[in-house]
């Protein structure tokens, strides 16, 4: 584990505006991952949907910029950020995220699912900025054309798999947190994200004229009939049971995999207080536990909102 000290937030602003020097729009986060700046609208009643419109910082990854004298403004605003998250799908680079987590709790390697999934439809992912993460997995960076949206997802590639694209982030190289710091995996600092494969891109992009699988009914499990409701409490028990069993280090990535889970499949609103109960019994804060099913709720809608949980 990473030592956060009085050098961190100064070695964190060094990473960002390091990056941003190179055309990836930054913004400043927390040792938890999320955005080190809250929100200017916290509290407000109804809630205010505002990416960054208002002129004020504090909107997550809406915030983020290549503008080196906006960079250090952040991280001014923001004294205890200990890294910096990078947006994707933003231009020039429209940067994807491969997301390859290694939790055992997913029964397969994701490394080995991406493998199998590239002889499936024949593509090579090719050598490319590869960041090693705290948990053991690893990020790949790939970049997207001008006419592709790429939205975020969890576990609907392959399990263990998650995609970073519009309105996503991943965690910057450099940055400490508090599980660990993100490094580049050696042999790959001196390399720039290479084009996503035609075949991948298809893979992750939705068809024409059919928006992204979202949690708002589009799934068997989220009829109101008899049989949608007995699978959807089905499957919302085992998502239970899953998070349940989940060990210290696995506590919040178990419960962000069930609860985007559960909204893909139309029934996470009515699982939420559940799995917050299950994940407060393994010993993870409330607040934190509704943030990460926040998060689920907001990444499965494909809104890429500010606390859209990072790779």
């Amino acid at each position: 584990m990473a030592t956060i000290d009085r050098q961190t937030p100064t070695l964190a602003l060094a990473h960002a505006l390091a990056a941003a020097g190179r055309g990836l729009p930054v913004f400043p986060l927390s040792a938890t991952k999320l955005p080190a700046l809250r929100s200017p609208h916290r509290g407000k009643q109804p809630p205010t949907h505002c990416r960054g419109e208002c002129g004020l910082p504090g909107h997550g990854v809406h915030d983020a910029t290549t503008d080196p004298a906006a960079v250090r403004a952040l991280f001014a605003a923001a004294p205890r950020a200990t890294g910096y998250g990078i947006a994707c799908g933003r231009a020039p680079h429209r940067l994807i995220g491969i997301d390859l987590d290694v939790d055992p709790a997913y029964g397969s390697d994701a490394a080995g699912a991406l493998r199998q999934l590239a002889l499936q439809h024949l593509f090579t992912i090719p050598p490319t900025v590869t960041v090693l993460t705290p948990s053991g997995g690893r990020h790949l960076w790939l970049t997207g054309p001008a006419d592709a949206t790429v939205p975020n997802s969890a576990g609907r590639l392959a399990p263990g798999i998650d995609i970073r694209g519009s309105g996503g982030y991943l965690v910057g190289p450099g940055s400490v947190t508090a599980h660990g710091r993100y490094r580049l995996a050696p042999g790959t600092a001196h390399l720039t994200p290479a084009p996503c494969p035609r075949a991948l891109l298809r893979l992750l992009t939705p068809p024409p004229g059919r928006a992204p699988r979202t949690g708002t009914g589009t799934s068997s499990a989220s009829g109101t009939g008899p049989g949608a409701q007995a699978t959807a409490a089905r499957r919302g028990e085992g998502l239970i049971q899953f998070v349940l069993a989940a060990h210290e280090g696995q506590r919040n990535t178990r419960l962000f995999w069930a609860a985007c889970r559960a909204y893909e499949h139309g029934f996470g609103d009515a699982l939420a207080d559940g799995l917050t109960a299950a994940a407060v019994r393994t010993g993870l804060p409330e607040h934190e536990a509704r943030a990460a099913i926040a998060s689920a709720a907001r990444l499965t809608a494909g809104r890429g909102d500010e606390h859209d949980s990072a790779a």
